[in-house]
């Protein structure tokens, strides 16, 4: 692929800029996947420090060796129904883009799955659903093994404004 193709394909979004590893993991019996490069690390379930006045979907603070770091619950930010955690329930520390750089927080997920490598060919536009129902944050859809599973631009899940708001609670 030459450099103008290349700076093309990321300046448009196509499935050939979103090819690569994806974290995967479950929200009610539903696959999702992270781009590797967001990751920082996966940890198990630990105590969270409630935030008062905090939007629901955060559900608070962690001490990750001596950071603080916030934690939202997917389940919560994408209006699923809350469920208690099991011992499967773990954080996926990741690094999102924020008006003053990157901000490192928590996202607690279902259960992880696996890294996999998706390519361009597997990965189909996100549908286009109307004006009503905002699917920025969905990279695209991966067919993977007669399933599919929704790629997330992490950095989108969180509109510009709760991104804010979080930061400025640390």
């Amino acid at each position: 692929m030459n450099q103008r193709t290349h700076s093309l394909d990321q300046a448009e979004g196509t499935p050939a800029r979103k090819a690569g590893k994806y974290l995967t993991f479950s929200l009610a019996d539903e696959e999702y996947g992270i781009g590797i490069l967001k990751i920082k690390e996966i940890i198990g379930m630990m105590p969270i420090t409630t935030i008062p006045q905090a939007p629901g979907f955060v559900k608070g603070v962690i001490n990750l060796r001596g950071r603080v770091i916030p934690v939202i619950d997917l389940r919560m930010r994408f209006n699923m129904e809350e469920v208690e955690y099991t011992d499967r329930t773990c954080i996926i520390v990741v690094e999102i883009a924020s008006r003053s750089g990157t901000l490192t927080i928590g996202v607690v997920v279902d259960s992880v799955s696996e890294v996999l490598n998706v390519k361009s060919e597997d990965i189909e536009e996100r549908p286009d659903f109307g004006t009503r129902l905002n699917t920025d944050y969905i990279l695209g859809m991966a067919k993977v093994e007669g399933g599919i599973k929704l790629l997330l631009d992490i950095d989108r899940v969180l509109g510009a404004g709760e991104v804010a708001e979080i930061a400025d609670t640390l």
